[in-house]
């Protein structure tokens, strides 16, 4: 896996948490939010996160170990994520045996103007 340089993922960081702040002071500033979710999905992207909470705790795991470290912790982590989902999934229930379906009859297939020509020379 490769990773981010700690240069550009503290930068990320700290301009993620910068917005974070001027975001809580001014929630209403549609211009504040634009830029904070722009730098939360920045680092996203750089630390292969789906939510910005997560990324943010990533850079500050990643920021204060090694790149060994942080990949063992990575591994581990993922496959506890794994493991609580397949926990999580419901086991297969049996199904019950399944009715034949059949096929409408003829007369149920006919097409309503079929029907009203059929009817029409009675």
């Amino acid at each position: 896996m490769l990773l981010p340089a700690k240069a550009e993922v503290a930068r990320q960081l700290r301009r993620y948490r910068a917005w974070e702040r001027v975001m809580l002071a001014a929630p209403n500033d549609r211009a504040v939010r634009t830029t904070f979710e722009d730098s939360g999905y920045t680092l996203c992207v750089l630390m292969g996160k789906r939510c910005a909470r997560e990324a943010a705790d990533a850079a500050e795991r990643y920021l204060r170990t090694n790149h060994v470290t942080y990949l063992q912790e990575q591994q581990i982590t993922c496959l506890q994520e794994q493991h609580v989902t397949c926990v999580q999934e419901p086991k297969e229930r049996p199904r019950p045996a399944t009715a034949v379906r059949r096929r409408p009859s003829a007369v149920d297939r006919r097409s309503p103007a079929a029907e009203r020509r059929s009817t029409a020379g009675r």
